[in-house]
């Protein structure tokens, strides 16, 4: 079939000229063609303005609205014990969040001058925003305004905060660690409550609590006026924690892993519907293992409870060591606390109780307390002596009871008076002629003056202080102190460690105004007067004697991993220096320190089957806390250790703050520890 088409017919002029009288005849259709025309061309400048001339920019506004990057945190890395035991573990907590971009209409007003800082900007909230803020407090049991009783910001005002630092389509965090069922509701009102959201988070358990928590410490929110540091560093100072102490702290980079990026979209109420992109996926952080034996840990604080109890002492410590390697085994501080309370978000009754004791359990005792050694330090001073051949293996020096230093100035002066020093023994007589073996091993006091200070009488001079910003002055007892370790950082793996006072003639002139004298050299050669150190550096000093001349750094961990396991960190013992003492002056030494615990004022720390070698002390104080008149000054019990003699283990300190006799206090505690690790060590042995 063919289908013809007719072509158009083509109007007349006649026909035309009619069509235009009939238009003229009728202006409103003439009107309305125009209005259409003009309607036509301001749609079509639009168009094109929003297409074409403004399109880049309202497609960045729309992708806005509809997409936000989001950070994907990354897990906390573990602290684990010795034996691969986890010491802590990541828990899941809940933030209540506005994403003020979704909340209905709020208006922002800038100041007129500039620079302005954030607080200078005024939010004014639309009435449905106010609603939904005003309900979210209520779920929250939050005050919706600043409550003037404590100034604890509102609901409001942390919005309103948040939209003044920038934060539009970013979450401003408004409660944390939010109970599950209270995250759950406001889960479920999210449809009647647009812009706030529940974001997944993590805060940290501490599975043995005050066991260990002042050696890991706890992770606390960003404080403000680190935040700007923190901030470049990569943090988000409103959502991070950070290790505030303890090994938390030291190995903050280590544990805090590496975030990951991601791209969102939303829909109009600020819900997630889908991830566009991810840019980037979150590392977890390394993990820590120290050189902790979590059993040796527990049962060394059980052990230092009972002779705190025995002692009625209110503060105490328990040190136990590798001599070989400065590895710390059993690091026990008491009082302590439960860092679970700071995981968790402490409370202002908590934080209190703990800030106001009087025997500081959020410090670490065996680092920071800065104390008198009392005779553990006569080791130091026994070993410098025999070094500077003030003291030979046949040396003999004879104690009587009590000594009497005459004053040099009695003469010009009627009202000078000599003094008289006493040995321990005074009240039940003498110890009479002594060796540096016997000495060490009866603690002899009148036998270390001599050696420290010398004595006319017997026309012996002494070891003497020594200074230590004066070559002119021979080495004496500070000089063999600082070899030792002492009176500086020892440098372990953990916050807040003290350096201690070695004391020396110029630095009593510089600190006091006044001259050293042959009785201040009396004190130190038993570890009284100005010397103070910490338990940590008294134990490492006691491992230079144990291994023979080598000090370690003491270390708290062993090594460090990826998350994937990878070592990144490994152990290796870190010689400090080495000390060139003569094998013979350690043997006598280390005799000496045998004889203590043989025959000598540690016979309790006998252990069968096992040679074991220590040093009692007993040191006199007067402090803040506690202070007493003439003989009936209060006294801090020591009791240091190691064993077995012929190839030192593990070495032990004890500390009894206002304890009393170390030897009836202190040694046993360590008893008890050294007694179980042996008898530990020959069960589990093959």
């Amino acid at each position: 079939m063919i289908i013809k088409h007719r072509p158009p017919q083509q109007a007349s002029q006649g026909e035309w000229q009619a069509r235009l009288e009939a238009i003229r005849k009728a202006p409103r259709v003439v009107v309305l063609a125009l209005l259409i025309i003009v309607v036509l061309t301001v749609f079509g400048y639009r168009l094109w303005n929003l297409q074409i001339v403004e399109g880049e920019r309202y497609q960045v506004k729309a992708d806005e609205q509809r997409l936000r990057p989001e950070v994907i945190p990354a897990a906390r890395g573990i602290i684990y014990s010795s034996d691969g035991t986890p010491l802590v573990h990541n828990v899941p907590s809940f933030n209540v969040v506005v994403f003020p971009a979704y909340l209905p209409d709020y208006d922002v007003e800038l100041p007129s001058f500039t620079p302005y800082t954030p607080e200078d900007i005024t939010v004014t909230f639309s009435p449905e925003a106010e609603a939904i803020l005003l309900r979210l407090a209520v779920l929250l049991d939050m005050p919706y305004a600043t409550n003037g009783e404590d100034g604890e910001p509102g609901v409001r005002e942390i919005v309103a905060q948040g939209i003044q630092r920038g934060y539009v389509y970013r979450p401003v965090v408004v409660k944390k660690r939010v109970e599950r069922d209270t995250a759950l509701l406001i889960a479920s009102e999210r449809l009647t409550m647009p812009g706030v959201d529940i974001a997944l988070d993590s805060r940290r358990e501490y599975l043995y609590g005050p066991l260990v928590s002042q050696v890991l410490g706890y992770t606390s929110p960003i404080p403000g006026d680190s935040a700007d540091a923190y901030i470049a560093l990569g943090y988000d100072p409103d959502t991070d924690r950070i290790g505030i102490s303890g090994v938390e702290a030291v190995y903050e980079e280590a544990l805090r892993g590496q975030k990951g990026e991601q791209l969102i979209e939303a829909d109009v109420q600020g819900r997630v519907i889908r991830v566009v992109e991810k840019e980037a996926d979150p590392v977890p952080g390394g993990n820590v293992y120290l050189t902790l034996d979590l059993d040796l840990q527990q049962f060394a604080q059980e052990a230092l409870l009972r002779g705190m109890a025995r002692a009625d002492s209110p503060r105490g410590v328990v040190l136990v060591m590798r001599p070989q390697t400065g590895e710390v085994l059993a690091m026990v501080s008491l009082p302590t606390y439960d860092n679970n309370l700071f995981a968790k978000g402490i409370s202002v009754e908590d934080w209190q109780r703990l800030n106001e004791d009087v025997h500081r359990p959020l410090i670490n005792h065996a680092i920071s307390d800065q104390v008198p050694p009392g005779s553990v330090f006569k080791t130091v001073v026994a070993t410098g002596a025999l070094q500077e051949g003030v003291l030979e293996a046949d040396t003999r020096l004879n104690c009587p009871g009590t000594i009497v230093l005459p004053n040099r100035y009695a003469e010009r002066d009627p009202a000078a008076r000599d003094q008289t020093f006493y040995c321990w023994i005074w009240r039940q007589g003498s110890h009479g002629s002594l060796d540096v073996v016997g000495g060490l091993a009866n603690s002899c006091d009148i036998f270390f003056y001599k050696v420290g200070g010398g004595f006319e009488e017997d026309d012996f001079e002494g070891l003497g202080p020594g200074d230590l910003e004066s070559d002119e002055v021979k080495p004496g007892i500070s000089n063999y102190a600082k070899l030792f370790g002492l009176g500086d950082l020892t440098g372990i793996e953990l916050t807040g460690e003290a350096a201690g006072v070695v004391p020396y003639p110029t630095w009593k002139r510089r600190v006091y105004g006044e001259n050293w004298s042959t009785g201040d050299t009396y004190n130190y050669a038993i570890g009284q007067g100005f010397l103070a150190i910490t338990p940590l550096q008294m134990l490492n000093a006691v491992n230079v004697v144990a291994n023979g001349g080598t000090l370690y750094r003491p270390q708290i961990v062993h090594h460090v991993t990826d998350y994937e396991g990878n070592v990144i960190e490994p152990f290796a013992p870190e010689v400090v220096r080495t000390l060139s003492i003569s094998p013979t002056n350690w043997s006598l030494v280390q005799q000496g320190m045998e004889g203590a615990v043989a025959y000598g004022t540690a016979t309790g720390a006998q252990v069968e089957g096992v040679r074991v070698a220590g040093k009692t002390g007993t040191a006199q104080f007067c402090d803040d806390i506690k202070c007493g008149v003439g003989f009936a000054q209060p006294e801090h019990a020591w009791f240091t250790a190691y064993a077995p003699v012929e190839n030192p283990e593990i070495s032990i300190i004890v500390f009894l703050y206002d304890g009393g006799e170390g030897s009836q206090m202190s040694v046993p505690v360590a008893h008890e520890i050294l007694e179980y690790y042996f008898t530990r060590e020959n069960s589990t042995a093959p």
